[in-house]
C-alpha cells in the first residue's frame, strides 16, 4: 500500500523548492493547475418546496453545461429552451419535489472537462422572490410581503433596501444569509424606522429579532462590511414573523473544515447537563456532559468534581467546530486543603487539538497547505495521579474581547472511547513566494491522469491504529490505490487513476475508512473538502475551505493528461532483500512543456528516501535503481509512485475554434447579403413611383434593422472566435505529475 511516513509531509517544500528554481531561470505568464470545471454561482440560488424555478449557473472552466445535479433526488433540473427549441446556454429549469427537507444541497454541473466543484443550493418551506431591480435608496426600496425569503445579488459599494409593513409588538425575525450558503459577502443588516433613522444593526451574520415599537413601515438595509458587491456576494434574506415565545428558527449553514472531527460516535444531540450560568461553581459527577456559553465577554465557567487516583478520562471541548469564533482553553487543578487553607494546584492546561498536517504560519502562506484539519476546539487525556477533589476551568481564549450569546460550547469528560474521522482533500500545491493559489480540485479526471488526494485523520481517546480506506463505485477506467493510513500515523495519499481507454462519465464514489477498535470493526465516512471559492492569490484574500456531501469522480476524454508515467511492464516487481532493483519506466508526452528535465520524489512507506532523480521528458524509458539495502526495507509487498513539478504548455480547448471560425463564415455571409439587399433596395428609392415610395422605404427600413443586426452578429462571432483563440494559445501551467502506482515485491 502507498503508506506515508510523517516525514514525507515536507513533500510540499521540495514542491515549492522545484517550483521556485524552475521559475527562476523561466519566464511565462504565471499559472498553476490545469483548468478544472468550478461552478460559481445559481442564480436564484435557493428555492421554495413544491415549486419550479428558472435559474442560471456561471463557472470557471465549464463549456457546454449539460446537466445540473443535485445530491437529493427530489431535486432535478432540465435545460431551459427558448421559444424555438434551442437550448438557452448556463439556462436550467429547477423542479423541487414537495417532500424534500428544507436545508442545504450540493449542486455540481457535468460540462466537458467532467464535473464540477460544488455550491450550495438552498430549499426553504416560506415563498420566495429575486430582486430583479436597483433597490440602493429608500426612495426605490423592494417591499416585502411577510413572510418572504428574497434572493439578491449585493450592489457594490451600495446599500440595498427594502420595506415592509410592521405591527407594533409583533416579533419579527429577520437573517441574512450569506457566508454559510457560499457567498464571500460579510452582511450588515440594519432596521430603519419609516423615516430612515437607525434602530437595530446586526454585523455577526447571525438572525436577529426585532419588535417595532410602533405600527407602520420599517426598513431593511443590507451591505457587505467593506461595501462590495458583485456576483460573488450573493444573499438570501429571510423575513418572518414569530410568537413571542417561540424558540429561534434553524437555519442551515455549510460547516468549515475543522468540523469533520465532530460529533463523536453515539453522541446525542442534547447534552445531559446545561450550564448554570448563575451559579460561580457547578460541581458536578464524573463523567460529564454539559452545554454551555462563552457569555458574557470574559465568562469563565468552572465546574467541580471528585476523581480517583489511577483513573483515566478523555475531555473534549467543542466549540470552534460549530464555525464559531472561539478558542476554548481548560485549566484543571487539585484541590489541596481545607476551609480557608484551601488551595488550588495546577495539574493539567490543555488547548488545540493539533493539525494532521503542517499548515501554514499564518493560515493562508506559502509554505503550508490552505486545508487544516486541526482546531482551536480541545481533546486531551487527564490521568488522575491523586484522589481528591479538582475544578475545570473553561475559557473562550480572546472572550475578553468577544461578547456574543450564540458562542456555545460542549464539555465532555468520559473513560476512554476510542475512535477516529477522517478527510480529504484535492492535493494542494503553490508556485513560489507570492504566488498562492487556493483552488479545489474536483476529481475530474483527464485520460490517462494520476491524481492525489490528501487524507487525514484525527484520533480520538488513544486509538492508533492501522486505518483502511475504501472507494466504492468508481467510474469504469479509474482505480485507486494507496488505502490505507499507517498504524499511528496521521495522513496518507490516496491516487486515482483515470486509463488512457477509460470512456467518459461520472460516479457517485462512496469513501469511507474502517478499522478495528478492540474486536469490533468501525466504519466512518471520509469528509470531502474543498474551496468555497477558486483564489489566485491568496494574499489579497483568504481561502475559505469547507466540507462538501458526496465524492462523486468523473473522466473526460476531451482532454489528455499532458504526460504519463508508469512502469514499463504492468506487474509486481520483485528484489531481494539488500539487493538493487533497477526499475524501467514508461513515458508519454502529449504536450510541449517548458524545460526538459523533472525532477521526480517518491511516496510509498519506507521508500520516502529514495533518492530523488530526473527524468528527461524527451526520453520515452527513464530508469532509476531502487537501492532495497539503503533503504532498509523489510521483506514484503509495497506500492509506490513517483511525483514532482512539470510545466506543459497546456492549451485550453483548441478544437472549439474551428467552430468559432464557421460561425465568424456563416455571420459573415449573412452580413454580406443583408448589406447587398440593403443597397439594391436603396438604388431602387430614386426611381420607384410616387405612390410606391413608403412602401420602399418601410422595406429600406426593414432592411436597415436586419443589416444591423447581422453586423452585432458578426462582431459577436469574431469576439467569441478572438476568445477561444486567446484561450487557446500555449500557456505554461505549472502542474503536479504523479506515476501510475507501481507494485514492487521485496523477498526475503
Amino acid at each position: 500500500m502507498l503508506n506515508l511516513s510523517r516525514n514525507t509531509i515536507l513533500w510540499r517544500h521540495g514542491l515549492i523548492l522545484a517550483l521556485l528554481l524552475y521559475c527562476h531561470g523561466t519566464s511565462y505568464a504565471q499559472s498553476v493547475c490545469l483548468p478544472l470545471p468550478r461552478l460559481l454561482t445559481i442564480t436564484p440560488m435557493g428555492g421554495t418546496v413544491g415549486t419550479t424555478i428558472d435559474v442560471t449557473v456561471s463557472g470557471e472552466n465549464q463549456d457546454d453545461v449539460t446537466e445540473l445535479l443535485f445530491d437529493h433526488p427530489g431535486i432535478k433540473a432540465v435545460p431551459k429552451l427558448n421559444d424555438q427549441g434551442v437550448k438557452i446556454a448556463n439556462a436550467f429549469q429547477i423542479t423541487i419535489a414537495a417532500d424534500v427537507p428544507p436545508g442545504l444541497y450540493e449542486t455540481r454541473t457535468w460540462s466537458r472537462l467532467g464535473i464540477s466543484t460544488s455550491r450550495i443550493f438552498s430549499v426553504g418551506n416560506i415563498p420566495e422572490v429575486s430582486r430583479t431591480q436597483a433597490n440602493t435608496s429608500r426612495e426605490n426600496a423592494m417591499a416585502l410581503t411577510v413572510p418572504t425569503i428574497c434572493n439578491a445579488v449585493l450592489t457594490n459599494k451600495a446599500i440595498d433596501h427594502y420595506s415592509f409593513q410592521a405591527v407594533a409588538g409583533k416579533r419579527y425575525n429577520i437573517y441574512c444569509a450569506a457566508r454559510g450558503i457560499d457567498s464571500k459577502m460579510e452582511p450588515v443588516l440594519t432596521i430603519c424606522d419609516s423615516q430612515g433613522r437607525d434602530l437595530v444593526v446586526e454585523r455577526k451574520g447571525v438572525p436577529l429579532d426585532f419588535v417595532p415599537k410602533q405600527d407602520g413601515l420599517h426598513y431593511i438595509k443590507l451591505h457587505d462590511l467593506t461595501y462590495k458587491g458583485g456576483s460573488e456576494y450573493f444573499y438570501r434574506l429571510t423575513l418572518q414573523e414569530l410568537a413571542v415565545d417561540a424558540p429561534q428558527p434553524t437555519f442551515f449553514a455549510t460547516q468549515p473544515i475543522r468540523s469533520f472531527s465532530w460529533p463523536p460516535a453515539g453522541l446525542s444531540e442534547s447534552a445531559v447537563t446545561i450550564e448554570d450560568e448563575g451559579a460561580e461553581v457547578q460541581v458536578m459527577s464524573l463523567p460529564i456532559d454539559v452545554a454551555g456559553r462563552f457569555y458574557p465577554a470574559a465568562d469563565v465557567d468552572t465546574f467541580e468534581f471528585a476523581a480517583q487516583q489511577g483513573e483515566t478520562w478523555w475531555i473534549e471541548v467543542a466549540s470552534d467546530r460549530f464555525g464559531l469564533n472561539t478558542d476554548p482553553a481548560l485549566l484543571i487543578q487539585l484541590a489541596k486543603g481545607d476551609g480557608e487553607q484551601r488551595q488550588w494546584l495546577d495539574v493539567l492546561e490543555l488547548s488545540d487539538i493539533a493539525s494532521p498536517v503542517k499548515v501554514s504560519s499564518n493560515g493562508y502562506a506559502y509554505d503550508g497547505p490552505p486545508f487544516d484539519g486541526g482546531s482551536t476546539d480541545i481533546l486531551g487525556k487527564f490521568e488522575v495521579k491523586e484522589t481528591g477533589t479538582y475544578r475545570i476551568s473553561l475559557n473562550d481564549l480572546f472572550g475578553g474581547t468577544r461578547k456574543d450569546p450564540q458562542n456555545k460550547y460542549r464539555l465532555i469528560i468520559r473513560k476512554a472511547q476510542p475512535d477516529f474521522a477522517v478527510a480529504a482533500w484535492g492535493l494542494h500545491a503553490e508556485l513560489r513566494n507570492g504566488d498562492r493559489n487556493a483552488l479545489s480540485k474536483p476529481a475530474a479526471l483527464r485520460v490517462g491522469n494520476t491524481v492525489a488526494f490528501e487524507v487525514v485523520t484525527v484520533r480520538r481517546d488513544g486509538f492508533d491504529g492501522e486505518i483502511e480506506l475504501t472507494l466504492t463505485g468508481l467510474p469504469p477506467g479509474v482505480t485507486a490505490t494507496g488505502l490505507k493510513i499507517p498504524a499511528g500515523k496521521m495522513r496518507s495519499v490516496v491516487l486515482l487513476t483515470a486509463a488512457e481507454n477509460a470512456p467518459a462519465g461520472w460516479a457517485n464514489v462512496e469513501f469511507t475508512a474502517k478499522s478495528k477498535v478492540g474486536e469490533t470493526e468501525v466504519v466512518r465516512p471520509v469528509h470531502i473538502g474543498q474551496m468555497a471559492w477558486p483564489i489566485v492569490d491568496s494574499w489579497s484574500e483568504i481561502p475559505n475551505p469547507r466540507l462538501v456531501r458526496g465524492f462523486p469522480v468523473s473522466v473526460t476524454t476531451s482532454e489528455s493528461a499532458p504526460l504519463t508515467l508508469s512502469a514499463r511492464e504492468a506487474r509486481v516487481w520483485e528484489v531481494k532483500q539488500g539487493e538493487k532493483l533497477q526499475l524501467p519506466l514508461q513515458l508519454k508526452t502529449r504536450a510541449e512543456f517548458s524545460g526538459s528535465v523533472v525532477s521526480l520524489k517518491t511516496w510509498g512507506s519506507g521508500f520516502e528516501a529514495h533518492p530523488a532523480f530526473n527524468i528527461n521528458l524527451t526520453e520515452q524509458f527513464p530508469e532509476t535503481t531502487i537501492d532495497t539495502n539503503a533503504l532498509k526495507v523489510p521483506a514484503g509487498d509495497y506500492t509506490i509512485a513517483f511525483y514532482g513539478v512539470a510545466v506543459p504548455k497546456y492549451r485550453y480547448h483548441p478544437d472549439s475554434i474551428a467552430p468559432a471560425q464557421e460561425v465568424v463564415k456563416q455571420a459573415e455571409i449573412a452580413a454580406n447579403v443583408a448589406a447587398e439587399e440593403l443597397k439594391k433596395q436603396q438604388d431602387a428609392l430614386a426611381s420607384v413611383a410616387a405612390e410606391n415610395k413608403a412602401a420602399l422605404e418601410q422595406q429600406i427600413a426593414e432592411l436597415t434593422t436586419k443589416k444591423q443586426a447581422a453586423d452585432v452578429a458578426l462582431q459577436n462571432a469574431n469576439n467569441q472566435l478572438k476568445s477561444v483563440t486567446d484561450r487557446a494559445a500555449p500557456r505554461d501551467t505549472a502542474e503536479i505529475v504523479i506515476s501510475e502506482p507501481i507494485t514492487i515485491r521485496v523477498l526475503p
